[in-house]
């Protein structure tokens, strides 16, 4: 199924500010609705190769802000040129937009952005190996989301 047309108009809506406040429970719902998807559809397009282990394992997921710089850091390592990656990218784009703008709704006071776990400063790095990075940074993204699915309470720690 094809869900590009809502994406584009819930990106519309989140950007323009037309859409209605966010509750925390709406937002959990969302987050773990966007995160099943993004993990189905990374699994269905993209193996991790045999006898590969992603080292060091991530454990923390940190503060909105720092989901939102390591989904945004973890997307631009993303190729253009793999296949079957921009529906990937935009999906993970308008996740990351909406928990961004929970942050900005939930949280009072201006977010500092945290310091990026170093698997993702080590993958920036190696950025002029597009395509290992690209593939290393899905395998990331995947391990991530599903962290960020089974703690779904770290959206409320600005």
């Amino acid at each position: 199924m094809d869900y590009t047309p809502v994406l584009l108009i819930f990106v519309f809506h989140v950007l323009t500010g037309t859409g209605a406040p966010l509750e925390e429970e709406q937002i959990k719902s969302k987050v773990e609705e966007y995160t099943n998807l993004l993990i189905v559809r990374l699994s269905q397009n993209f193996q991790t190769p045999p006898m590969q282990t992603l080292r060091p394992p991530m454990k923390e997921l940190g503060g909105l802000s720092s989901i939102v710089a390591v989904l945004e850091g973890y997307n631009d390592l993303i190729s253009d040129s793999l296949e079957n990656v921009t529906q990937i990218k935009t999906e993970l784009s308008i996740l990351t937009e909406y928990i961004h703008q929970w942050s900005v709704e939930h949280c009072n006071e201006q977010l500092t952005k945290p310091p990026e776990p170093e698997a993702l400063r080590s993958l920036q790095k190696l950025k002029r190996f597009v395509h290992t990075v690209g593939i290393e940074a899905l395998m990331r993204v995947k391990e991530y989301l599903n962290l960020l699915r089974r703690n779904l309470d770290h959206l409320d720690i600005c």
